[in-house]
């Protein structure tokens, strides 16, 4: 295979990876747009900011307002923000300004206040920057400084358009008196967001025509180069068939996941195995944007013609197998401490995974199973391999800092991994369960990705290899000069290494 075809894989990976970045952001930006059109404009939620000093001040803002940068916008400002005040004592009045940054700290000089250092929502949080200071402040409206401001009893809002500058919010109380206490509100106009989501838009599809037919070009000649060779079947000393190999049993589902636990393991490896896996876990991030793109290419393909690209086939399948590779090695498994090989290929690897190449598929299919038809399996995946989410609640009834729990597969790897520190052995059974769950998960993989039409089925295959089934063999290479050949076939048969 030509380097060529991996470069082009490579840089249309990268290519997709920001017109993906790009087009989430401009989804962002097309949401604001219409939130604030017709002259709206988008707002936060009022929270409760409070300080024991005399003022509260925002983190300085710089703008830039450059008038080529607006002509090409094709708008004439920037747009505005609007700041709300309530006092929590309805007895106290309240200021907000928004003033030049070098004249805010000028005024607040010496003057204790808190400086809102780092604001966080669901849940609601935030973090003060108290500035220690001796000097009493002047009334904040007596000022002249100030680009716009608001102040009075009740509720205080004052409007802004953004300029150019570096610029400081400031909320107190209007006698400038210590203990301030008020709910703010934050609000913008930006009247250049429209234009600007068509920009990052446009931006977008620019980097997904260039990266899109990279991949796939660079996909099909690696899928083709990996294409597997002329199969093997084990065969039975006793079959009196006419000629040739036994004939292999019907498998459980046209898809193929072996792990067999090598024995013994590591105590401790598994503790640092994340660090080890960072290289393969970075080449995956581009692997799964190539295998996300093929597999809409593929989509489309199927709608028009029924078939599955072969290459492309080829090159999902590899995809698959070196994450299951990862997996098994990793936090899905723990089965074994051979580090996994970079490579789309099957070797004599302790876990591998592989798919009937269908000779037809479903036009119809392709539109509903990946979404609709799999939602019974992604439910039953979330409990068993996905993650659990859970919240705590305060004495007053508000949701603190969320935690996220591990699943069902992740408990029972972490059985194993301190079987292995303590005891030095993989619990007995354990592994044919994990295997059962990740032969489930697969399944559904395949399937969502558009490889087979068959239904997943409802059930755990538990075991290293798959149930009654002999697996097909890829023919070995001719064997080196130490005698050995890139496959072992007992490896990919599913038989024990030791016990």
């Amino acid at each position: 295979m030509r380097p060529i075809k991996v470069v082009a894989l490579v840089l249309g990976c990268f290519s997709a990876l920001i017109g993906i970045a790009l087009l989430f952001a401009s989804a962002f930006l097309s949401w604001g747009y219409f939130v604030q059109r017709d002259g709206g404009e988008s707002t936060l939620p009022p929270e409760e900011f409070r300080t024991s000093s005399s003022a509260l001040v925002s983190d300085n803002f710089d703008i830039f307002d450059s008038a080529d940068s607006l002509d090409v916008l094709g708008v004439d400002n920037l747009g505005y923000v609007t700041l709300g005040a309530t006092s929590r004592d309805p007895g106290t009045d309240v200021f907000v300004g928004i003033g030049p940054t070098e004249q805010v700290l000028g005024y607040l000089d010496d003057v204790a206040h808190a400086r809102i250092d780092e604001v966080s929502f669901n849940p609601f949080r935030v973090n003060y920057d108290e500035v220690p200071g001796d000097r009493a402040a002047s009334p904040p409206a007596d000022e002249q400084f100030w680009s716009s401001s608001a102040a009075g009893p009740g509720a205080q809002e004052l409007s802004w358009n953004l300029r150019d500058g570096s610029w400081t919010a400031v909320v107190m109380n209007a006698d400038a008196s210590p203990a301030v206490a008020v709910d703010l509100q934050l609000g913008a106009h930006l009247e250049f967001l429209g234009a600007l989501t068509l920009a990052v838009l446009g931006a977008a599809v620019v980097f997904l025509l260039v990266g899109v037919p990279l991949i796939i070009i660079g996909a099909v000649a690696i899928g083709r180069h990996h294409a597997p060779p002329a199969s093997t079947t084990a065969t039975d000393p006793e079959w009196s068939g006419a000629s040739g190999p036994r004939p292999v049993a019907s498998a459980p589902y046209p898809t193929t996941l072996t792990g067999v636990i090598d024995q013994p393991l590591s105590r401790g490896l598994w503790l640092v195995k994340w660090l080890l896996l960072i290289p393969h876990y970075i080449v995956l991030v581009f692997l799964g944007v190539a295998f996300f793109v093929t597999t809409v290419a593929s989509g489309f393909a199927i709608l028009f013609s029924g078939r599955y690209p072969r290459g492309l086939f080829e090159f999902n399948v590899g995809v698959l197998r070196w994450a299951w590779r990862v997996q098994f090695y990793g936090y899905s498994a723990l089965g074994t401490d051979r580090y996994p090989p970079f490579t789309l290929r099957r070797s004599d690897y302790p876990a591998d995974f592989t798919v009937e190449y269908p000779e037809e598929l479903s036009r119809g299919l392709v539109l509903v199973k990946w979404w609709l038809l799999a939602i019974p399996h992604y439910f039953v995946l979330a409990l068993l391999a996905g993650g659990w989410y859970a919240g705590f609640y305060d004495a007053d009834g508000d949701v603190t800092r969320p935690y996220l729990f591990s699943s069902l597969l992740g408990l029972l790897v972490l059985i194993v991994g301190l079987s292995l520190l303590f005891r030095n052995r993989y619990p007995n059974g354990l592994g044919d369960f994990i295997m059962g769950i990740n032969r489930w998960a697969f399944r559904v993989a395949a399937y969502v990705a558009l490889m087979r039409d068959e239904y997943p089925p409802f059930r755990l295959d538990q075991g290293p290899q798959e149930p009654n089934f002999d697996p097909v063999l890829p023919a070995p290479t001719e064997p080196d000069a130490g005698g050995h050949s890139d496959v072992n076939v007992d490896a990919v048969a599913g038989t024990s290494r030791s016990e």
